[in-house]
């Protein structure tokens, strides 16, 4: 058996590489069985990544043309992924994402994953050399997101992390850190929405292990919170980019099953796992 399902896909309508056709084939050659789509949502003060609300509606009209023509070979899901700070209307959308790509600070919108550079620049320049500071920002809109989205899914919870590979801008075992993150796992725990166990930034060369990091996953296994299977998608042939590996690692944190978004398209949408130990 392998995950049949991924529920973070993004196509040429935000910033990803392949259309959504493409990516609905590429799903289909691989034995997938369900693929849902999250573009984007339109966040104002940054269109340089998301989608904007004239092709929203593209968008939602080009995957429901798709749930129509592949219907019986893959079940399609439009969806979209909210950031916090995103302001849009979500009723005509299946499912949706809840994520933090920005920390507001003095008045200012700061990415936390644009580059190194600019995570560096942020610190420097607004947090005064501390970036556990900015982190815990950060979490601290974490910790709201579900409610202030009305996520269906928590996206890549430790995002702050992308270009920390081996530590390189902040050290992950630094207490207020932990502090951080913890609260935020606190928080989003009682809404019972699933945690992304998110391969995307392993496909695009930033980081050798998904998110969330091992320590934040046993966590979330201990306070008793769900998985979801996801790999971020920004190109047709890695919809099921390292599944495998995530698969490992949740079973070396702890859980028994993951689970995957279950129901018809344009009816809600609800939880269903499968076990891992059969993986």
């Amino acid at each position: 058996m392998m995950v049949t399902s991924n529920f973070h896909t993004h196509t040429t309508y935000c910033d990803g590489k392949s259309t959504a056709e493409e990516t609905v084939l590429a799903a289909i050659e691989k034995g997938m069985t369900a693929l849902g789509f999250s573009g984007h949502a339109y966040t104002p003060f940054d269109a340089s990544f998301c989608m904007s609300l004239e092709d929203t509606a593209k968008y939602r009209a080009e995957i429901n043309r798709l749930k129509q023509k592949y219907a019986g070979q893959i079940d399609i899901y439009c969806g979209l992924e909210m950031d916090y700070f995103s302001e849009i209307n979500t009723d005509e959308f299946d499912f949706l994402i809840g994520s933090v790509h920005y920390v507001k600070k003095n008045g200012e919108f700061f990415s936390v994953d644009e580059s190194a550079q600019s995570f560096q620049e942020a610190v420097c320049r607004v947090y005064h050399g501390d970036c556990y500071a900015f982190a815990e920002d950060y979490f601290a809109l974490v910790s709201r997101v579900a409610e202030k989205t009305k996520a269906d899914i928590i996206g890549h919870f430790d995002l702050i992390t992308k270009f920390n590979e081996g530590e390189k801008l902040f050290s992950e075992s630094n207490p207020r850190y932990e502090k951080a993150w913890d609260a935020a796992l606190r928080a989003l725990i009682p809404f019972g929405k699933p945690f992304e166990i998110n391969t995307g930034a392993m496909q695009r060369g930033y980081r050798s292990s998904p998110y969330p990091a091992v320590p934040i996953l046993k966590k979330i296994q201990e306070y008793g919170g769900k998985i979801i299977i996801a790999s971020d998608c920004h190109q047709a042939d890695a919809v099921d980019f390292a599944f495998d590996t995530a698969v490992e690692i949740a079973k070396k944190s702890g859980f028994q099953s993951a689970y995957t978004l279950a129901g018809a398209p344009k009816a809600p949408l609800s939880l269903s796992d499968f076990s891992l130990a059969r993986l």
